[in-house]
């Protein structure tokens, strides 16, 4: 197959410029393939998370900044999955706090 290899990239590349959008895609998807997520690093200042106000405004500077294009979609929605885990931990914290109170309340009466 390798002795091959250069007559079938000729082939495609032929079929490509001929019109062949299927050759067209398969040799595009190699020389620009798909854009994944980026390794650079980014800055953005967010809110503090510690409180319901503070992670909706934090939701809020996520999705303006991937509107604006300052953010990816994937990167928005990994950013936002962590602010989301906050306001998880902090409810189940919030929680367990009044749990508490209504049984220390119960076992004064």
């Amino acid at each position: 197959m390798a002795d091959d290899a250069k007559a079938i990239v000729a082939t495609v590349l032929l079929a490509a410029t001929a019109g062949d959008m299927t050759a067209a895609r398969m040799i595009l998807d190699r020389v620009v393939p798909a854009p994944k997520d980026r390794y650079l690093s980014m800055s953005i200042t967010l809110p503090d998370t510690n409180t319901p106000e503070g992670i909706n405004a934090a939701q809020g500077v996520i999705v303006a900044a991937v509107a604006a294009g300052d953010m990816l979609p994937s990167e928005g929605a990994a950013l936002s999955a962590l602010v989301e885990a906050q306001r998880r931990a902090a409810e189940t914290n919030d929680l367990a706090a009044r749990i508490a109170a209504l049984e220390l309340k119960g076992t004064r009466t």
